[in-house]
């Protein structure tokens, strides 16, 4: 059973596991096209990242940041390898979902990459109803990325 939680990035296997998803995001974007947080980036107070656990075993992480306008970001969406194909991100999906309700969001969007690297979550969004849309927050579109908004 996945059990998701709001985490403080404390623990080495949660701050690993964020190390191994910015070193993916460089590895499989062009120089200049990587927008995920790093560690201090996610210790801000308009971000809630949470973490899901299998039998206590991270499992994955995600984030939602509070962009100030009624929307909600999804952030640091990343499954651990040793879990992939459990329903991790999913999960992880549905409660950013759920909760992007419960604090009365209009929308809840994401910036993303293109690539094979990118195709298993945008299959996700896509979906879970993600479409592509205009920029928003400090995002302009390019031959590189994708904007995604689901309307709550």
């Amino acid at each position: 059973m996945i059990q998701i939680g709001e985490d403080d990035l404390s623990s080495e296997d949660v701050r690993a596991l964020l190390a191994l998803h910015l070193s993916g995001m460089h590895a499989s974007s062009p120089p200049g096209h990587v927008f995920a947080l790093d560690l201090s980036g996610l210790q801000s107070a308009a971000v809630t990242v949470w973490t899901a656990r299998i039998d206590g075993d991270l499992a994955g992480i995600g984030a939602l940041k509070d962009l100030g306008d009624g929307t909600g970001e999804l952030k640091s969406m990343r499954t651990h390898p040793d879990h992939l194909r459990k329903g991790v991100a999913a999960a992880l999906l549905e409660y950013a979902i759920e909760t992007a309700k419960l604090r009365g969001y209009r929308r809840l969007s994401i910036e993303t990459g293109t690539g094979e690297a990118f195709e298993p979550a945008l299959a996700l969004y896509r979906r879970r109803g993600f479409e592509h849309g205009e920029p928003f927050g400090e995002y302009e579109h390019t031959a590189f990325n994708q904007l995604l908004h689901l309307k709550l």
